[in-house]
């Protein structure tokens, strides 16, 4: 029996509608390996030791190369700090920023996921609703009359589950609050390159002069999720505690060998032709879900992604709980709307992505899905 080497492990013949992984097909070997071939035939080999604790100025300086004329505004390399992922920078936010017990505030719904490394760090977790524009700012300063938030956790961009996207005047709106009341904006901006039909508004980084925001990203969804490397964007004031910490003291920055590779690939070109691709296939998943929901499940409701990797679907009367198991008779999967939820509410809603599985299977796994809710 083979070893495990992945984190998911879906059975042969079953389709997971629900999981949010990159299909193998899209993970860019070739790339990867030339790239690691251009920076282990150089002399340099300065990035097998301890790494800067910011990370390696030279990536940092290809990266803010690279961002700059994506975000709309130029990025300076110190502004960057690497990361191991978003998952990564989240838990060690936590660590410095907030202590057991401290209130945070999210969206809901929010990223499942997150919401446990929150939990880990003993937070309690109030959410603020939103609507096709985002979180709803209004809400939040409702919220406020009552908690005293350490930060506000937010997707704003193409949304895990929902998809939606917040609008320019709520970004500035948010940050305002922020100054005023005093709490940090952690933007998870996962998805502000996958953008198929829509030019999202510009990322958080734009308002880290603020001194209250803290942009998160990461190279899992433009390039692989293996190499567990990402950045985050913020304020000097800010950055000062984030690479004085003790455990970049001890081991050094994160991912110099990763760094090194990946700054060959952003310096040839490759980073910005593997993100057409992905955005080429994924555009027409997009069109390929949308239509086969709208055939086989008429009565369910949504808004087609102008980007990124979800499908927020609601069927009234419903309970997905229940509809997922009846899905795994059929052999198909999702993720029900309740996990997404820190109030056990989205009872009615379920989460299904574009992003591990070709054309021909989205609709195979469609038709699954219409079976098991007759």
């Amino acid at each position: 029996m083979p070893l495990q080497t992945i984190q998911t492990h879906i059975p042969a013949g079953f389709i997971d509608l629900g999981v949010g992984d990159p299909q193998f097909d899209l993970l860019p070997l070739q790339l990867l390996r030339d790239a690691a071939q251009d920076r282990l035939s150089q002399s340099d080999n300065s990035f097998l030791q301890y790494g800067a604790e910011q990370g390696d100025g030279y990536f940092r300086a290809a990266l803010a190369d690279f961002l700059s004329p994506r975000y709309g505004f130029p990025v300076s390399y110190e502004e960057l700090f690497v990361t191991s992922g978003i998952s990564g920078g989240l838990d060690l936010l936590c660590t410095l920023f907030t202590k057991p017990g401290d209130t945070i505030f999210v969206e809901e719904p929010s990223y499942f996921l997150a919401l446990r490394i929150f939990a880990d760090h003993g937070l309690r977790v109030v959410s603020i609703r939103t609507d096709e524009n985002g979180l709803v700012s209004e809400e939040l300063i409702e919220a406020l009359k009552i908690h005293r938030p350490k930060f506000l956790y937010i997707i704003p961009t193409f949304q895990n589950p929902s998809g939606h996207t917040l609008s320019e005047e709520r970004r500035a709106q948010i940050v305002s609050i922020a100054q005023e009341r005093g709490f940090l904006i952690l933007a998870d901006e996962v998805y502000q390159f996958l953008s198929y039909t829509l030019i999202p508004p510009k990322p958080f980084g734009a308002y880290i002069n603020s001194e209250h925001v803290i942009s998160l990203n990461t190279f899992s969804k433009i390039l692989a999720p293996g190499l567990r490397l990402g950045w985050l964007q913020t304020h000097a004031s800010l950055m000062q505690k984030i690479v004085s910490c003790g455990v970049l003291d001890s081991g050094g920055g994160m991912n110099p060998f990763t760094s090194a590779i990946v700054r060959s690939v952003i310096e040839t070109g490759g980073l910005e032709k593997n993100i057409d691709r992905l955005v080429s296939v994924f555009s027409t998943r997009v069109n390929v879900m949308d239509e086969c929901l709208r055939q086989h499940l008429p009565d369910a409701r949504f808004t087609t992604p102008h980007g990124g990797y979800f499908f927020w679907v609601n069927l009234p009367g419903i309970d997905a709980q229940a509809l997922q198991t009846r899905a795994r008779t059929h052999q198909v999967g999702l993720r029900p709307g309740i996990r997404f939820s820190s109030q056990n509410g989205l009872q009615d809603y379920f989460r299904l992505s574009i992003s591990f599985y070709d054309s021909d299977q989205i609709e195979e796994g469609i038709i699954r899905l219409k079976r098991s809710v007759s």
